[in-house]
């Protein structure tokens, strides 16, 4: 991939898949659609709700959530008084839960979050949220299937534990062999030249704690032990 592709400014690396309804990197679409098959087998039925994920959107997300205008959270998950916080507490709360406008693994096209749809009552709103994929949750089935099989299929769970930066998210998976190779590409240097030409809220902010930002967030992940 291209600096344009690994930072969201460009979609050449994707293509729309319509039985997913989702973009994905062109090198992940047969694994995907592979793993959904044999997965329907044993009744689950794969259903992506985000892949592909463009620079631009990344970055009126967030925006927004700069602005107070969406809902920060903590790392317990409780809703934040935006009104209160300081920059560096405005900072930490908004990357607790979304990546960096050009930091975002969604740029690759490689990442994406799934669903049992066979397992969604009539109704529910889905919500992406851990107490879903608990061994107790409505999405338990789901988790035990991909933690036997994602692997041989090339998908690892990037957030899987708690490293200090994102929180986990068991419903997020990623292309191995795609998003391997992308998070040596995208460089420090790289992700300062895209924010710095960007209209990112709290630029200033950010760019003081990019290096910190670049290695907390963006290499603090759980890689495939393969």
């Amino acid at each position: 991939m291209n600096e344009l592709e690994l930072t969201g400014r460009s979609n050449s690396h994707v293509v729309s898949i319509a039985e997913l309804g989702c973009s994905l990197h062109i090198e992940a679409v047969a694994s995907l659609l592979a793993m959904r098959t044999a997965a329907a087998r044993e009744g689950i039925q794969l259903q992506v709700r985000s892949a592909f994920r463009d620079f631009d959107t990344q970055l009126l997300i967030w925006n927004r959530k700069w602005r107070g205008e969406r809902v920060l959270l903590g790392r317990d998950g409780s809703p934040l008084d935006s009104t209160q916080l300081g920059p560096d507490e405005r900072l930490d709360a908004i990357l607790t839960w979304s990546a960096i406008p050009g930091g975002s693994r969604h740029h690759w096209g490689s990442e994406f979050d799934l669903i049992d749809a066979a397992a969604v009552p009539a109704g529910y709103q889905v919500q992406l949220v851990p107490a879903e994929y608990a061994s107790d949750g409505l999405f338990a089935k789901l988790t035990a299937w991909m933690d036997a099989n994602a692997r041989r299929f090339g998908f690892f769970r990037p957030y899987a534990t708690d490293r200090g930066g994102f929180m986990p998210e068991l419903w997020h998976f990623s292309y191995a062999p795609v998003s391997m190779r992308a998070m040596e590409l995208l460089s420090l240097s790289m992700l300062r030249r895209v924010l710095e030409q960007s209209g990112i809220e709290g630029r200033a902010h950010v760019l003081a704690r990019l290096p910190e930002i670049y290695t907390r967030f963006l290499l603090a992940v759980d890689l495939p032990k393969w």
